[in-house]
């Protein structure tokens, strides 16, 4: 009988701590399962929060929500849970970008605001998050007017400042171009003068989002002009020196004249319009040259913007008096010829070199008595010049000519012979 009984301890007792683990397994099991037939899911969904986000960067990803919140709690107390039970919250201080990607995973945490309520599970239990750095840019202003009304002409905005610094993710920041302030010019045409918010934008004018921007606001003005017409003449420029043996005899501009357009102020102060210079260096025949008008600001040419400009030229003359004797053209032995004057003043025209060159060849002066009978004759001098002079002046034009016949000459007397 006491063997017996020793026998069924030892049965009892072999492999005791497998079996109290068995126990064990077997009072959880059931328990879970008791708790899976009592658990309850949350028919809402809770955002999730942010917590310990690093301050030189910004979150650029949606959290979400979570859903699915199954809990185990006194009847009681879930009759009593809200929105408000519930908290979902993800620690950014634990977020490690993935390897080649700008995105981290971070777990979600789900707590109930009363201790009796035990979290089973919910979804999702994890999250990928993108944190980019802070930076600052500075980028210029710019004025988009948008399209005036027909007629009206805004003049050059004024700014109270030309630059903005842009501030936000530097994945956002890096696109930024420039700082856009949208006005709108009114049909009345007034002028523009308020504050006018920023926006940033990239090169294609896309608004860019989330930044921030200081100033936030500027100052604009824009003077709104109603747009007139006016002709006006053209004043042709020149530039360069022609060739030292001519000068400008004449320029001619076609067209003369030329219809701009702008507001009544700036037409008002428009006289004439200027062209781009035309270049005469070393010029020595005629020059045409298509140029463009040279426009002030705020005004516009209402037609073609170029003009033709032709420069004429002609030789460089300068003129001298010379003092010259006359000769006589066909004169007779037998005659005697008086003149009133035997030298004259010739003025001679030319180029200066021709001038400089002139000597007792160059040129003579003339009076032509062939045929003349005795008496008095007044008579015309001509001047005789190469091509390159021209006679200007002569000074008396005419002569007097007193034309007489020459005495006879006595024949030799006769030589008497001597005898032998």
């Amino acid at each position: 009988m006491k063997l017996s009984a020793r026998r069924i301890v030892a049965r009892i007792t072999r492999n005791w701590p497998l079996k109290v683990g068995s126990v064990i397994v077997a009072t959880f099991l059931y328990a879970g399962l008791v708790l899976s037939q009592n658990a309850q899911v949350w028919p809402g969904s809770i955002p999730i929060v942010k917590t310990n986000q690093p301050i030189s960067a910004v979150l650029l990803t949606n959290l979400g929500n979570v859903t699915n919140i199954r809990y185990f709690a006194p009847t009681d107390v879930a009759d009593r849970l809200n929105g408000s039970s519930f908290t979902a919250t993800v620690d950014l201080s634990t977020a490690t970008p993935l390897a080649g990607t700008p995105f981290s995973t971070v777990q979600v945490h789900v707590q109930a605001a009363d201790p009796r309520v035990q979290i089973l599970d919910f979804d999702p239990q994890v999250v990928q998050v993108q944190l980019d750095p802070l930076i600052s840019k500075s980028v210029p202003i710019k004025v988009d007017e948008g399209t005036p009304a027909t007629g009206l002409q805004p003049q050059t905005p004024v700014l109270s400042t030309s630059s903005a610094t842009i501030s936000g993710p530097a994945s956002v920041v890096s696109l930024a171009t420039a700082a856009i302030a949208r006005v709108v010019i009114q049909p009345s045409g007034l002028d523009v003068d308020q504050e006018v918010p920023l926006v940033a934008v990239d090169a294609l004018n896309n608004v860019l989002s989330p930044v921030g921007i200081e100033p936030q606001t500027v100052r604009v003005q824009i003077r709104v002009g109603v747009q007139q017409t006016r002709t006006v003449p053209v004043s042709p420029k020149f530039s360069g020196v022609p060739s030292s043996g001519v000068q400008v005899a004449s320029v001619s501009v076609s067209p003369a004249a030329v219809t701009i357009e702008g507001d009544a102020d700036a037409l008002g102060a428009v006289a004439a319009i200027p062209t781009a210079a035309v270049d005469l260096s070393g010029a020595t025949a005629d020059v045409t040259r298509v140029v463009s008008l040279v426009l002030p600001a705020g005004i516009t040419a209402v037609g073609p913007s170029t003009v033709s400009v032709t420069v004429h030229f002609t030789p460089v003359t300068a003129s001298q008096t010379f003092t010259a004797g006359i000769v006589l053209s066909g004169a007779r032995d037998d005659r005697i010829y008086s003149l009133s004057v035997d030298q004259v003043l010739v003025t001679l025209g030319g180029s200066p070199a021709a001038l400089a060159g002139i000597d007792g060849q160059t040129f003579s002066v003339t009076v032509d008595v062939d045929g003349l009978a005795p008496g008095i004759h007044v008579l015309t001098p001509t001047v005789n010049l190469p091509a390159s002079l021209n006679l200007i002046g002569l000074s008396p034009q005419v002569v007097s000519v007193t034309v007489s016949i020459a005495p006879a000459t006595p024949p030799p007397s006769a030589t008497p012979s001597v005898g032998p």
